[in-house]
């Protein structure tokens, strides 16, 4: 006989399972954990469904959980009145009204640090692939083309490059590392200077773009760096220019890139992310010259456990103390 669940737990604050609320997909152990531990309910995914659960229990919500991609957004966090925590899994929260909860004294936690590497391994692995082709390369045997039109057309080096990061946060920071041992030069832009940094600094997107091979993006989602790579910044780039995108869809305008690549203007992209997520512009999928991987930068057994425990203990520590672990502010 299996062991009973595990009542819900409290806090001084007085929170039980009835004012925790799950948004949207999360991870198996957090989703298992917020039934077995904590016995929280979930938002359900039909809209009729949804809005008479939000009827019946949105006055009650405290706290929310959910991903990156499904966050608190500005309709739903209006719905919960007294809501006071988001704790969300994922780096990015864009897809959290995170000005509403300024407003209104909510606070928001993100799973910091933890996915570094792997994003920064995932933004290596474009940039080789990109340059060297290897992804083209390997649909060029299977299709056996090497057998009857000869060898595989002349790729680009990737040692030696010039490299500029857009966004020289924790994971910009984690991939100029590993391009340094590439011999690269590194180049940066930030809304400011990082001081103490060892790269040139440019004062804006087109400037870096303007003076670099390769432009990596890993700034942070959100309103404020939203197309912030345009058409200006892609020009600037160029026809021998690379782009590679790990980190939200929207800070690239989208319709602008998939311009660029199919007339030519740019030599190539590696995208782990895209504007409309699962969906990719079909004008992509022919094109040699782009990798396309569907938002998988973090996606490794370790990373994932990693970040599934960053959430649970944010979660526990706000029962407990009112205070969250890893807050983005």
């Amino acid at each position: 006989m299996s062991s009973p669940a595990a009542a819900p737990a409290a806090s001084p604050a007085g929170i039980t399972g009835t004012n925790i609320l799950q948004v949207g997909p999360v991870n198996p152990v957090v989703s298992a954990a917020l039934v077995e531990e904590f016995g929280a309910t979930r938002l359900p995914d039909d809209a009729p469904a949804r809005q008479a659960h939000l009827d019946e229990h949105g006055d009650a919500v405290r706290v929310a959980v959910c991903s990156g991609r499904f966050g608190v957004d500005a309709d739903l966090m209006a719905r919960l009145p007294h809501l006071e925590a988001v704790i969300s899994f994922g780096v990015g929260y864009d897809s959290t009204d995170v000005a509403q909860a300024e407003r209104r004294g909510i606070t928001v936690s993100n799973t910091p640090d933890v996915l570094n590497d792997c994003v920064a391994d995932t933004a290596l692995a474009l940039y080789l692939d990109v340059l060297r082709r290897t992804s083209a390369s390997d649909r060029y045997v299977r299709a056996g083309s090497w057998e009857t039109e000869g060898n595989f057309p002349l790729t680009t080096r990737a040692t030696g490059r010039t490299v500029g990061i857009l966004g020289l946060g924790r994971i910009g920071q984690a991939i100029a590392t590993r391009l340094e041992g590439f011999g690269c030069t590194i180049e940066y832009h930030n809304r400011h200077e990082v001081e103490g940094s060892p790269y040139r600094y440019r004062s804006s997107p087109q400037e870096l773009a303007s003076s670099v091979d390769v432009l990596i993006v890993a700034a942070t989602g959100g309103p404020s760096t939203r197309g912030l790579v345009d058409a200006t910044v892609l020009d600037a780039l160029g026809p021998q220019g690379h782009l590679i995108n790990i980190s939200r869809g929207t800070v690239v305008d989208q319709e602008a890139l998939v311009d660029a690549l199919v007339n030519g203007r740019l030599a190539g992209a590696g995208l782990d992310v895209f504007a409309d997520e699962p969906h990719v512009p079909q004008e992509l999928l022919g094109l040699d010259q782009v990798v396309l991987l569907p938002h998988v930068a973090s996606g490794t057994h370790e990373t994932r456990a990693d970040m599934a425990a960053l959430v649970l203990e944010n979660l526990r520590s706000y029962l407990a103390t009112g205070t969250l672990t890893t807050p983005i502010r």
